[in-house]
């Protein structure tokens, strides 16, 4: 791996490391929405959420990142020199980024992909942790597709590395159980995703789920007809409608069972 890389994967520790501990902090000295959980299942909640987190950090480096660097050495070589510096990571930030808007929309649509995902969109209350609580396999998954995706529009790794700072630190905040001025929020949402945008995406209700997937600019949903009407209220129910939460075994395991929940039938019909 070259230095450089290296650094810029150190910078991107340092500046989300922060950035969680903000999001970690504002939350609970400003929560939007009260708790849904006694501190004995909230813990139990953190611990299912970062380790997942724990289990994908470890596989990054050893299947994640080579296989990235990889795909950047491997692009087919046709951008023009204009396509470069400022200019060039600025159109690169806005690919990839409604990239990552018709991938999040596929795992929802898309019955194997789904079960995958889900085990984000388990989770039955939200903050930054449930930011980085992602299946190994959808992680995986999203690797090789978007290695292909570099490899066909050419996209250089750097580009990649900023990306993944925005993206990581939008998806920190969006989550997040903040309470926000709302003057302030809705500015905001205008352009990029806010938590009133996102936790709609996580109502228990399956026409909001599938909905609102955006995740750093937000018009990507009204451009493609995908935003959800709904507005979030502070009582909001979040999961998967008709399912429940699963211990940390069945949550690694549910790509793989045989067995379905009604509503994940539906999904597959």
């Amino acid at each position: 791996m070259e230095p450089w890389v290296e650094q810029v994967l150190a910078l991107k520790v340092g500046v989300i490391g922060g950035w969680l501990v903000l999001w970690l902090i504002w939350e609970r000295v400003a929560p939007r929405a009260t708790r849904r959980f006694e501190a004995g299942a909230a813990w139990g909640r953190w611990a299912k959420n970062l380790g997942l987190f724990a289990i994908n950090t470890l596989a990054s480096p050893l299947m994640v990142v080579p296989l990235t660097a990889w795909a950047a050495s491997h692009g087919l070589g046709w951008r023009p020199d204009w396509w470069s510096g400022a200019i060039g990571l600025a159109i690169d930030l806005i690919i990839l980024d409604c990239f990552i808007y018709w991938w999040h929309r596929a795992n929802h649509e898309v019955p194997f992909l789904w079960r995958f995902h889900r085990a984000h969109h388990w989770d039955q209350d939200l903050d930054v942790t449930t930011a980085v609580r992602f299946h190994i396999g959808e992680v995986l998954l999203s690797a090789l597709v978007r290695g292909g995706f570099m490899i066909l529009i050419d996209v250089p790794l750097s580009s990649v590395l900023v990306f993944e700072i925005v993206l990581l630190a939008s998806s920190l905040f969006h989550h997040s159980n903040a309470r926000l001025p709302v003057r302030v929020e809705a500015a905001l949402s205008r352009l990029i995703i806010t938590p009133s945008i996102h936790w709609v995406h996580h109502h228990a209700l399956r026409a909001d789920t599938d909905s609102n997937y955006g995740s750093f600019f937000s018009f990507w949903d009204v451009l493609f007809g995908s935003r959800s009407r709904t507005q979030r209220w502070d009582a909001m129910p979040i999961g998967v409608e008709g399912e429940e939460d699963r211990n940390f075994a069945r949550i690694l395991a549910g790509p793989f069972e045989p067995g379905e929940t009604p509503n994940a039938l539906n999904r597959d019909a």
